[in-house]
């Protein structure tokens, strides 16, 4: 039984509000390890949270109908995972990039498609020139996406600003998705994600702007949850990078970094030394940078959607990570260049077959692993006693379809705090 399990005797089901009962938990309780299954067992929750998780048989002694405020959920041996967590996506922006996509399938260069207007450039003014409402109506489409597949938190980046009011911009409407039905949204801000044209040969000039004025303005309003940086040969160096991680922690703000995707300068390293939640893309992630994440208890986020789309073929080195012990958290990266995929379901199965996880290494991916790199892992992300109530329920027979098989959606049902959303 569940190390998460109490005897009924010490919670009772008068303060229950509902029950899931003939049900199958994948509690994930136990990491990557295993599933945490518990087979033919049942659920209460109270008050928003999980209050109790047994046995069915442990039922036996109770007469449910005595209890008639009691919600009584039968789910007939469909499996209960913990709400799903994208915990890396960029889905608030302006425009799209599939003129580019398209320049690119018929032979044009990286540089020819920028030169042309393509690139961040083409989304910059495109999310430069839209309303609140107009960012709003377009991200609205892509987090009912995720949602329909099971997710219940997500984060959401900005950077597509690179202005102080454009950032506060698309952080407001970060906001503004998470007042949504069965959401939780964590909003990071991504300042430094690359340069905007007015800055162009003024890399340092930049970063002060991002450190003096654009933070300052995010954390007045507590508009964001973490700072992220895109530490790269086309992003920023080291030193740029630490400015921004010191800036956050003067802001009290917790950090993140995307790192190691197509060079090795040791941002994972740096963001250690800084206590951050997560270093993202890694392919080029070297062992030094993964003992790093190992001691900072850092999750790694691996990101398939963007290893497909760009045809990378470097690997990430998976089996260093795990023979180090460090949490991997698989996302979607959902944006208009690299990655505009809105699909967790299919992230799992291209962690399988692209980067040869276990299916077991993949939910915990997207569930507690993924709320770690989020800094949520005693709320969410596993079904555990006094944790927050949210749950995805699957028809399948084994946890491993979910990613074995994409293209039908087995979700059932969601339940956000206890509350059905789907």
């Amino acid at each position: 039984m569940s190390a998460s399990t109490n005897s009924l005797s010490s919670h009772s089901p008068q303060s229950w509000q509902s029950v899931f009962i003939n049900a199958n938990i994948a509690t994930m309780n136990d990491g990557a390890k295993s599933y945490g299954a518990m087979e033919n067992a049942a659920l209460a929750v109270s008050d928003g949270k999980i209050a109790w998780i047994g046995a069915m048989q442990d039922l036996v002694e109770l007469n449910l109908a005595d209890f008639p405020k009691l919600s009584v959920i039968d789910v007939s041996g469909q499996w209960l995972l913990p709400g799903l967590v994208d915990c890396h996506t960029h889905i608030v922006y302006g425009g799209h990039r599939a003129n580019e996509f398209e320049l690119r399938l018929q032979g044009a260069s990286y540089e020819e498609v920028a030169k042309a207007g393509g690139g961040i450039v083409s989304t910059v003014k495109a999310t430069r020139a839209a309303s609140e409402e107009q960012l709003f109506n377009s991200a609205l489409p892509r987090l009912n996406a995720l949602q329909s597949e099971g997710v219940t938190t997500i984060e959401i980046k900005s950077g597509y600003g690179l202005d102080t009011e454009t950032e506060l911009k698309m952080l407001t409407v970060a906001k503004r998705l998470g007042e949504q039905p069965g959401i939780e949204v964590r909003k990071t801000f991504l300042g430094a994600h690359a340069l905007p044209v007015e800055y162009a040969d003024n890399a340092d000039g930049y970063i002060d702007l991002v450190c003096n004025e654009m933070l300052p303005a995010v954390a007045a309003d507590n508009l964001a949850d973490a700072v992220d940086v895109f530490c790269e040969g086309i992003g920023f160096d080291i030193k740029q990078t630490e400015r921004v991680f010191q800036a956050a922690k003067q802001h009290k703000i917790a950090i993140k970094v995307h790192a190691e995707q197509l060079s090795d300068l040791g941002g994972t390293a740096l963001a250690a030394k800084y206590q951050a939640l997560s270093s993202d893309h890694l392919e080029y992630l070297s062992e030094e940078s993964i003992k790093a994440m190992q001691q900072a208890d850092m999750a790694a986020v691996l990101l398939p959607g963007a290893f497909y789309f760009l045809r990378e073929t470097k690997l990430p080195p998976i089996d260093r990570l795990r023979e180090h012990g460090v949490a991997i958290a698989l996302a979607t990266d959902a944006n208009p260049g690299s990655s505009p995929i809105h699909s967790i379901q299919l992230m799992l199965n291209m962690a399988c077959t692209l980067f040869r996880l276990t299916p077991t290494e993949a939910i915990a991916g997207v569930t507690c692993h993924g709320a770690k790199a989020l800094g949520l892992a005693d709320n969410v992300g596993s079904l555990e006693v006094g944790k927050q109530a949210d749950i995805a329920v699957f028809n399948v027979e084994q946890v491993a379809q979910l990613c074995y098989q994409y293209g039908v959606n087995p979700l059932a049902s969601v339940y956000k705090a206890g509350v059905k959303i789907v």
